[in-house]
């Protein structure tokens, strides 16, 4: 709690012990309160108990500790792609993704009261980067910060007139500056995706919703590794959404991919597709089989 800016470390105080002592109904997100992290926690799970952690180490570790029973973690961002780190850390959490949520992200520009010219704007690199057009139209410099309501925070704190924060509305009522600015965005369908992490998997029945199955696997360093170890996606007709490489190592001689499909692993031609996959692979590792929050295509 000693790494928030002092305007909120008393909230994260209440927050933390509120959820200590029901540990069941705790949802760990990265952040501090008022974060889109936050307002996502609350919108899949009206009832839970958020429990904010600076980092996304540490709300993965409230899991696994068993002071929360989930964690609500951004992984990609519609404009400015997916969450750095994130692909590295959920393989190794050892969690296992049992749901997804898309949050519409608008931040507001905001300030102390009696503020002067605006200069530098600080929030999470994410928030900077999906409003990069606007902060560039007014020159002003940029500034990261961990997390997007830590930055109206340590604005709060800072006591500078000349420095504002980009965070959602409500941060600005909890820490209390003032909104220039409100419904900012360098695109009007500015989406997070946001998956559910858990200690242990939740049994969805084979055909009872629409599901994603999320997982990893390393090509084998020949030629054709990829088109390869893919063809059984197309041949058995399993349509992937998401297929991202990432370098592990300093070697820069193994790939690692990280993909979503549609469908789960019981399924006879989505069965099919993945032992095909582990064929021609390395290894593949499952990270979560979990109900669609939004239908593709």
């Amino acid at each position: 709690m000693q790494n928030y800016p002092a305007p909120a470390q008393a909230m994260v105080a209440e927050m933390a012990a509120a959820a200590a002592a029901d540990t069941a109904r705790a949802v760990a997100f990265q952040g501090a309160p008022g974060a889109n992290s936050h307002i996502a926690a609350l919108e899949y799970f009206p009832d839970c108990l958020p429990l904010p952690c600076f980092s996304f180490e540490d709300a993965l570790d409230a899991v696994r500790d068993f002071r929360a029973d989930y964690a609500m973690i951004p992984i990609e961002n519609s404009q400015h792609g997916r969450v750095a780190d994130m692909h590295f850390l959920l393989p190794e959490s050892g969690l296992v993704i049992t749901g997804e949520h898309f949050l519409h992200i608008r931040y507001a520009l905001m300030a102390l009261p009696n503020h002067g010219k605006i200069t530098r704007i600080m929030s999470h690199p994410q928030a900077l980067g999906q409003c990069r057009h606007l902060l560039r139209s007014e020159g002003i410099t940029p500034i990261n910060y961990p997390d997007t309501a830590g930055a109206a925070a340590a604005v709060a704190e800072s006591g500078d007139l000349h420095l504002g924060a980009l965070a959602p509305a409500i941060s600005a009522q909890l820490y209390g500056l003032e909104i220039l600015q409100e419904n900012l965005a360098d695109s009007d369908d500015n989406t997070t995706r946001f998956v559910v992490l858990a200690r242990n998997e939740e049994m969805v029945e084979v055909g009872s919703v629409p599901v994603m199955t999320t997982f990893i696997f390393e090509v084998k360093n020949i030629p054709a590794a990829l088109y390869k170890a893919l063809g059984g996606f197309a041949t058995n007709g399993v349509n992937m959404t998401k297929l991202e490489s990432y370098q592990r190592g300093a070697s820069f001689s193994a790939t690692e991919f990280f993909a979503d499909i549609e469908g789960h692993p019981e399924e006879p031609h989505v069965k099919r597709a993945l032992e095909e996959l582990a064929f021609h692979t390395k290894w593949v590792r499952l990270l979560g089989t979990y109900p669609q929050a939004r239908s593709r295509g």
